[in-house]
């Protein structure tokens, strides 16, 4: 088990391939900031409307100098087809075996009527243009998430 990240720590070090199976790293990004959103699966409700509203926010974060990634367990033709979609212009990492949900400690166990599974718990980190962790919210409720995201960008 990852230890709990809090704010001012240095942000755990990722290199993954996105949605054109094209390696996206933590290091690429340095002197940006970096929205990294986990989600649990491509295309279902909550997941869509959190995609959509960071989608319809980005040229108020893009004016923070700031991208934004979001991260899952599904594989690159799954966000194709989702960013496709929903015209996401972001690119969507492939954790497919869990590697950095579990470095950022949400790879949880969850419950879903009864069945208990292991998935990824709904988070956002906001990591400073050096690379260390400037935000943190956990157990991320969709509506009003990006606003939050917003404030926390322009401190």
């Amino acid at each position: 088990m990852a230890e709990e990240l809090n704010v001012g720590d240095k942000a755990p070090a990722f290199s993954l391939p996105d949605e054109r199976s094209e390696t996206v790293s933590l290091k690429s990004l340095k002197g940006k900031q970096v929205v990294l959103y986990f989600y649990p699966k491509d295309d279902t409700p909550g997941c869509t409307k959190e995609a959509c509203g960071f989608r319809d926010s980005i040229k108020s974060i893009g004016k923070a100098d700031a991208v934004v990634l979001g991260v899952s367990m599904d594989d690159a033709e799954s966000h194709a087809r989702f960013i496709k979609k929903y015209g996401l212009p972001f690119s969507l990492l492939c954790d497919e075996d869990g590697t950095v949900s579990k470095a950022y400690g949400v790879h949880k166990k969850k419950n879903m009527y009864g069945r208990i599974y292991w998935g990824i718990e709904r988070s956002t980190f906001i990591i400073d243009e050096a690379g260390r962790l400037k935000a943190i919210f956990r157990k991320v409720k969709v509506d009003g998430h990006v606003a939050e995201i917003q404030a926390a960008l322009k401190e």
